[in-house]
């Protein structure tokens, strides 16, 4: 009977002790807590006190020229687990191929992500600067922090032993310069991306291998840490900037041609067999990059390990710090594809205007410098280059000297000196089709034919688009005719329909080196197109 009752007592005494207890927290306690927190002006705390708190006061009440923009943050909070699996998807087929090398190598039988996750927390802006600039480019200084719990899991199979390795709780504090330029007319209304950091990096992050927490171990934590700083800010520490292409060559947002490169293939020498009996069937194929243009060829020596060519090629330069020309030697065959003896690429920032430079170049088979069959001998190719920017009246006349030696050397060997006929058509007025009205320009000059875009349902098109003809001597007697059509697919109605046309005499422009007008489109009631066109020589 007494256990029995010890027992009824203890479960009905705990309840009612609780509830005892719990109503007087709420009456002498809870109170206390739900004051109103005491709020001390800066000036009031002590220098201890103060500077522990400095660091997390954002940099919009710090510093005055530093923005809020708590509405980007809550944007990027509400896309981020979209930007998540987005950004995780990127990485993946980032690193595949770097995986893939890999793989049969070292006793490597396979790499796969155990996890891949950027955590449910984003980054967050702390400020923005904004730059005032004359020129056509913004300049921005956004502060970025990110505590992510972000955890990343890669399986590593080694003889069929798994080893895993493991990076989480990512912290990142950044401040990057942002350059958008040049805007442009076509949406995104920037053309190129341009980043730098402005401070060195503060990173940290926890790397597991085999489950144990490496950054743990005395001394390494530190090392690591100052490393990745370190590489970081020799890779991208102002003033050194990575650029990011965003829109390509037919949004208008090129850069503006500056010159043009004269390239001859005179020779090659000792090049690979590729037939039967024992001769290959070679020419050159040649391409600057970041053009969409296509490539240019040489003609094909048949049957022969020791072509010579003598030929002139010419092309327009757009970025000669950065632009590179690609040569990409083949095996002609009549049936099958062409195979490949070798390639080579040339910086256009070797080049000293108005100068000609020989080059001996080793062909190999790739540009990859780990690539094993670079190994084997190909032969040479022998090239000879000049760039020859365009005429400028304020250059100096060591510069002219220069070019009139290397122009006068190009005439001797047949080549004469030209320029670039820069054709920009911008937008059009009040064109109306009778069936449709789907406008795009036309532009027909010396048998060549280049089209814009077509722009749906409108009478005011706006293309903005840029042509470039490149030109053996001035087109003085030369016109160019600009045609507007409208484009419909499928029936009843006429695929294509005119809106009205113009003819261009040249003369104006190669006199002025640019006009600038507005014409009225013949055929059309109150059409009219806005043209500039620029000539450029050498």
């Amino acid at each position: 009977m007494g256990l029995v009752g010890g027992v009824l007592g203890f479960f009905i005494g705990l309840p009612i002790g609780l509830a005892a207890a719990y109503f007087v927290y709420l009456r002498y306690f809870a109170a206390r807590r739900l004051q109103d927190p005491v709020i001390r002006p800066l000036r009031d705390l002590d220098s201890e006190t103060l500077q522990t708190t400095i660091p997390d006061i954002p940099l919009w009440v710090k510093s005055p020229d530093y923005e809020r923009i708590d509405w980007m943050n809550r944007f990027i909070f509400d896309m981020w687990p979209f930007l998540d699996k987005a950004i995780c998807n990127n990485i993946k087929r980032a690193t595949r191929p770097i995986f893939d090398q890999y793989v049969g190598k070292y006793g490597i039988e396979s790499i796969e992500y155990g996890q891949l996750t950027l955590g449910s927390l984003p980054p967050t802006f702390q400020g923005i600067k904004v730059y005032e600039m004359l020129e056509k480019e913004l300049v921005i200084e956004p502060v970025i922090r990110w505590a992510s719990i972000m955890n990343v899991i890669v399986n590593v199979k080694v003889h069929s032993f798994k080893v895993s390795a493991q990076l989480e709780d990512l912290h990142i504090m950044l401040t990057p310069r942002v350059t958008l330029k040049p805007l442009v007319p076509s949406f995104p209304c920037f053309s190129n991306l341009c980043v730098s950091l402005m401070e060195k990096p503060s990173i940290d992050f926890r790397f597991k291998l085999f489950g144990g927490d490496v950054m743990a171990i005395p001394g390494l934590y530190q090392y690591v840490q100052d490393q990745i700083c370190k590489q970081i800010s020799i890779l991208y520490h102002w003033p050194k900037v990575i650029q990011i292409p965003i829109l390509d060559g037919a949004s208008g947002a090129t850069k503006k041609p500056v010159g043009i490169l004269h390239v001859k293939v005179i020779r090659a020498m000792n090049l690979l067999k590729m037939d039967l009996l024992g001769k290959s069937d070679p020419y050159v194929k040649m391409r600057l990059s970041g053009e969409r243009l296509p490539s240019k060829k040489t003609t094909v020596k048949m049957s022969n390990l020791n072509p010579e060519w003598n030929e002139h090629f010419k092309f327009i330069v757009k970025d000669p710090g950065t632009q590179v020309l690609e040569l990409h030697m083949f095996d002609w065959e009549k049936v099958k594809m062409h195979d490949k003896l070798g390639m080579q690429v040339i910086p256009l920032r070797l080049l000293t205007p108005y100068e000609s430079k020989l080059f001996t170049l080793d062909l190999v088979r790739s540009m990859n410098p780990n690539d094993p069959h670079n190994k084997k001998n190909r032969g040479k190719l022998v090239v000879e280059l000049t760039f020859d920017p365009f005429r400028d009246d304020s250059r100096t006349s060591a510069a002219s000297d220069g070019e009139g030696s290397a122009s006068a050397r190009r005439e001797a060997d047949g080549e004469s000196s030209g320029g670039v006929l820069l054709v920009s058509v911008e937008n059009a007025e009040d064109v109306e089709g009778k069936r449709h009205t789907n406008p795009y320009a036309e532009v027909l000059f010396r048998g060549e034919r280049k089209k814009t875009k077509v722009i749906r349902k409108t009478r005011d098109p706006r293309w903005s688009e840029e042509f470039q003809f490149m030109l053996d001597e001035p087109p003085v007697e030369d016109r160019i005719h600009i045609e507007v059509k409208s484009k419909r697919r499928g029936l009843p109605f006429p695929n294509k329909e005119s809106l009205g046309h113009v003819n261009i005499n040249l003369v104006d422009v190669v006199n002025n080196g640019r006009i600038n007008e507005k014409y009225h489109l013949i055929n059309s009631r109150n059409g009219m197109i806005q043209v500039e066109i620029k000539w450029s020589t050498v």
